[in-house]
């Protein structure tokens, strides 16, 4: 199966239950069985199958003794869920993810590779404009790693 790549960025109201539209380019893309969790910076991240079980098995290769890979293992499992897309391509966020990304109305739904991400819009407004690096300073530490 050939790699998936998530892109792209899109804005939608959550309605008053919790639940999302998912871009019918990603819903296709995820196919059945994709999970969502909390994600860095205050989003939600949601993996297709193939890329949560490679997600899941490095989280997991970390020693449980270790307390900052417990941390993780704990952040990104516990809260797993499985949701299933209604016919119009809505899924249900439960009430601890809302809470967790800050999801209240206006969402931003964005491509990031190997996953998507849920942002409260305002939050991404804020991560992009002061909340973050710049470009520039990403470039620079990413010149570091290489």
């Amino acid at each position: 199966m050939a790699a998936r790549e998530f892109i792209g960025e899109f804005n939608f109201n959550m309605d008053t239950k919790g639940r999302v539209t998912l871009p019918a380019r990603y819903r296709e893309q995820l196919g059945e069985g994709f999970h969502v969790t909390k994600g860095y910076d205050g989003c939600l991240s949601i993996y297709d199958r193939e890329n949560w079980e490679r997600f899941r098995d490095k989280l997991l290769s970390y020693p449980g003794t270790n307390i900052a890979a417990r941390k993780l293992q704990r952040t990104f499992l516990a809260g797993v869920e499985e949701p299933v897309p209604d016919k119009q391509g809505k899924i249900l966020l439960s009430q601890a993810h809302r809470a967790y990304a800050g999801l209240v109305k206006e969402v931003v739904i964005i491509g990031v590779g190997d996953h998507v991400e849920i942002w409260a819009k305002e939050t991404w407004d804020a991560y992009n404009n002061d909340g973050g690096l710049s470009l520039e300073e990403a470039a620079e530490r990413l010149d570091t790693l290489m």
